[in-house]
């Protein structure tokens, strides 16, 4: 904001952010980095740089270079929970498919963060592991329903195991066609993955017939 001084020059008032908000701003920050590099390129170093900030007010906020990680990862994954979300309304496999637009497009847009995390996931860091379940676990949950009417497969200790499988194969597969797009088109891409699922479901016993 500009304002005018007694003397009729004028100054600009910064608004001063509170810690929270700018830690805030920094992992938003931290997150598009991610977009385009994996976990171990996004340093303290770089994020100073491109915040225009010091180093040591980075390690003020975020403790350490692990504490920062972890950090950006949860935003990163908050972000793709919210991105990814479904409509409330609507037939079941139409909200489905809109989800996995969504989720694809992501991925495609945060391919080497995305990657990374799961790297680590699978390389034994608990927390990050921790947070790539948590995100697995909201995305899987979304393919049923309280109401029986809406659920795309009823809820059942078979079918949650059976969507755990088929949620890693659709990231497997998600993850393979950004690197190589060449097999399938997106649109057969997200046709495979709708429609597997139901397949999938098709052959868990004790399911009545649709």
């Amino acid at each position: 904001m500009t304002t005018s001084t007694p003397g009729g020059t004028t100054s600009t008032q910064r608004t001063r952010l509170t810690p929270e908000q700018r830690r805030s701003q920094l992992l938003d920050l931290g997150v598009r980095l991610l977009a385009t590099r994996s976990l171990d390129e996004l340093s303290i170093d770089l994020l100073a740089e491109e915040a225009g900030i010091s180093r040591g007010l980075l390690y003020h906020y975020f403790g350490n270079k692990h504490d920062f990680h972890e950090a950006v990862v949860r935003r990163a994954a908050d972000d793709l929970i919210a991105q990814t979300a479904p409509p409330v309304d609507g037939e079941p496999m139409v909200r489905l498919t809109t989800s996995l637009t969504a989720y694809v497009d992501y991925v495609s847009a945060n391919y080497e963060g995305y990657l990374s995390l799961v790297k680590a996931a699978a390389g034994g860091n608990e927390t990050l592991r921790e947070i790539y379940e948590e995100a697995r676990e909201a995305l899987n949950g979304r393919v049923f329903r309280p109401d029986a009417q809406s659920e795309i497969v009823p809820d059942t200790p078979a079918t949650r195991l059976v969507v755990r499988g088929w949620s890693a194969m659709t990231e497997e597969l998600v993850l393979s066609w950004i690197a190589d797009p060449s097999g399938l088109t997106r649109d057969e891409l997200l046709e495979v993955l709708a429609s597997s699922l139901l397949a999938i479901m098709a052959t868990v016993p004790g399911l009545p017939e649709s």
